[in-house]
């Protein structure tokens, strides 16, 4: 469709003006006008300061929704590209500290979450989402020649530097602490309840970082800051990863404490690209660490798959069907062309990333009622998963815009290597492209023209889902986290940096964007040739368990982890009678370290046959720091 536009009035022009002069105004006067006498009042003033930035911007950008006339669902793809990229890549550095000016008081290399201080308070940086912007930023340095950015990249590794070594919930330094997955802005610790710890944030931060080491060592940089600035701060990802990639945390979601892909995928990435880089730089004393753990993460990665119903479960926890963006995102934020569409790291033209992918976008077709109306074979506006009740549980534009980068992404693969091949798993999301389609190799040089024609059909289905999130962006183009799922108008949190990134990272896709290769392709999981997948149980604790119970049956004890068996009743762990105490029953265990840990006991042998369970509520204990020993004393509920 053509670019519809209304012309604005010079009364329009004025009023937008002197909204951006009040806004800029306003935050000059709390920013200078006062002066705090003590931390109290400082705390006090940055607070106010927040408030009026954040309300100025609000009214700005809905008034100037309302004033400019540009009604973006008239737009074709490339006129909405067009408008909008430009806004996104200025979102995101309006929101990176010291100069962004929709965050003031943010510290040098800190990603804030987005400008909202309340319904939702978003302003503090994350983990993932800073590794995840950041990796943006580096392509565009190293690939679009951006070389303006790099005061940016050094501000992020000396700021990552010092939030390394923040204690904080989690732990410190030397224990979880790189788990930890939001700070304030000052790069001090968040101290109040939250989802805790989140074990993807350390694995995309390396990965980052690695690509930026990168690019310095392609152009001869100065090796002194790589061995000093840079690699230190990589190295304590990567040895966080080995140490901690086979313990449960929380997903990237915040919601599910469990096994998650988007975790997994992203360990596995992380360490085989760290081990190519330290071996790059003769960092070479954990380079088999490495590539060790990376064997035993990928052979973790295969049990994500569900064979039965075709799609990756995201999480091992959490009683929801397991279809998620979780997959989406893991699919192309590990995205290796030299890979082609392998399956065992779920490359996006894989038969199981496009059979999990159209089951994705599937599950959101009748729920939500924007997508209402529209024909099961086209795009539509997609969420987190379909059981989500944040907000009411919305589409979003970041995981709407991901399902148009792994089309994207898919496309580079077929076109670089001329062919097409369509599997029995497959099948399914190219007939609802194609009904007359077949399993088969399509070539680029065959006499038919199929393979241009699935071509051509699946680009027209990725932009779509751009036209998607057109719809629903307002007319200032600004981004927030999400849109309702009923009237289409954005809620939660605005000028969402991710949001943000994800244009750049699409759009980019689109153009065919080529990433440098992680090292994924050619790799076998470790089991094929009749080795074993093994498992790191990560750092242990011990901990003594006993139970005082009456009667003769044999007393065992299962739980959360798997070193008490996952529940596993079958091979509960046999607990052995104190002869010097009455009814009481003793096992000592080792269990993750520093980890919330159920467990209940268990009698079997009775009379009566089976299994006899404790009475809920579940036994709960924190197990000590690594190394550490405990003792719990329980008495039999029920």
């Amino acid at each position: 469709m053509p670019l519809q536009q209304h012309p604005k009035s010079n009364g329009t022009n004025t009023v937008l003006s002197l909204l951006s002069i009040l806004g800029i105004g306003l935050a000059w006067f709390f920013r200078d006008s006062l002066v705090p006498t003590d931390s109290s009042s400082q705390r006090v003033l940055e607070n106010a300061q927040a408030f009026v930035t954040d309300h100025v911007f609000m009214l700005s950008s809905s008034l100037t929704s309302l004033m400019t006339g540009t009604d973006l669902r008239e737009m074709s793809v490339e006129d909405y590209i067009a408008f909008e990229y430009p806004i996104a890549r200025a979102g995101v550095l309006a929101n990176i500290g010291p100069n962004g000016k929709k965050v003031l008081g943010a510290l040098p290399g800190v990603v804030v979450a987005s400008p909202s201080t309340s319904e939702p308070d978003y302003f503090y940086t994350w983990t993932r989402d800073s590794a995840l912007v950041y990796k943006m930023l580096v392509d565009q340095y190293i690939h679009y020649g951006e070389k303006n950015l790099k005061p940016y990249l050094d501000d992020f590794v000396a700021s990552q530097k010092v939030l390394q070594h923040v204690s904080n919930p989690s732990g410190d330094f030397e224990t979880d602490g790189l788990g930890e997955p939001k700070f304030h802005v000052n790069l001090t610790a968040f101290e109040e309840p939250w989802g805790r710890p989140q074990r993807d944030g350390p694995a995309l931060r390396a990965t980052t970082l690695i690509a930026y080491g990168n690019s310095l060592v392609d152009h001869n940089f100065d090796s002194s800051y790589i061995e000093k600035s840079l690699w230190p701060v990589i190295k304590a990802d990567l040895d966080y990863v080995v140490k901690y990639w086979n313990m449960t945390g929380f997903d990237l979601w915040e919601e599910v404490s469990s096994s998650s892909f988007f975790t997994t995928a992203v360990q596995h990435r992380a360490l085989r690209e760290g081990a190519a880089f330290a071996s790059r730089i003769k960092e070479t004393s954990d380079v088999e660490k490495y590539n060790e753990q990376a064997e035993n993460t990928l052979c973790f990665l295969q049990s994500y798959w569900n064979p039965d119903k075709q799609y990756v479960t995201s999480n091992t926890g959490g009683g929801r069907s397991g279809i998620d963006a979780n997959s989406v995102l893991a699919s192309i934020h590990t995205f290796d062309p030299a890979a082609g569409c392998d399956p065992v790291t779920f490359q996006p033209c894989s038969d199981k990333a496009l059979s999990n992918l159209k089951i994705y976008v599937d599950s959101f077709r009748k729920i939500y009622e924007v997508n209402s109306g529209i024909p099961e074979n086209a795009p539509v506006a997609t969420g987190r998963y379909s059981e989500d009740i944040y907000y009411e549980g919305n589409p979003w534009y970041l995981t709407t815009f991901a399902v148009a980068e792994q089309l994207y992404d898919a496309l580079i693969v077929w076109k670089t290597q001329g062919y097409i091949e369509i599997t029995p798993l497959s099948l399914p999301f190219f007939r609802q492209l194609l009904p007359d389609i077949t399993q088969g190799k399509y070539t680029n040089s065959s006499s038919t023209d199929t393979f241009t024609s699935i071509i051509s059909a699946v680009k027209t289905f990725a932009d779509g889902f751009i036209v998607v999130n057109a719809r629903f962006t307002p007319r200032a183009g600004n981004l927030a986290e999400q849109f309702n799922r009923t009237t289409g108008v954005p809620v939660s949190a605005r000028d969402l940096t991710w949001s943000y990134a994800a244009v750049v990272t699409t759009v980019r896709a689109r153009e065919g964007f080529v990433p440098d290769s992680w090292g994924a392709e050619g790799l076998e999981v470790r089991g094929r040739d009749g080795g074993e997948c093994k498992r790191n149980p990560g750092p242990e604790a011990e901990v003594e368990f006993e139970v005082r119970v009456g009667g003769d049956e044999k007393v065992y004890l299962t739980g959360s982890v798997e070193q008490l068996k996952n529940w596993n009743t079958d091979e509960a762990i046999s607990l052995s009678r104190d002869d010097t105490l009455p009814n009481t029953w003793r096992v000592r265990v080792s269990v993750p370290a520093d980890t919330t840990v159920q467990y209940k006991f268990i009698r079997k042998g009775s009379n009566k046959g089976g299994v006899i369970w404790e009475k809920d509520p579940n036994h709960q204990m924190t197990s000590p720091k690594e190394g550490g020993e405990m003792a719990v004393r329980d008495t039999w509920q029920g």
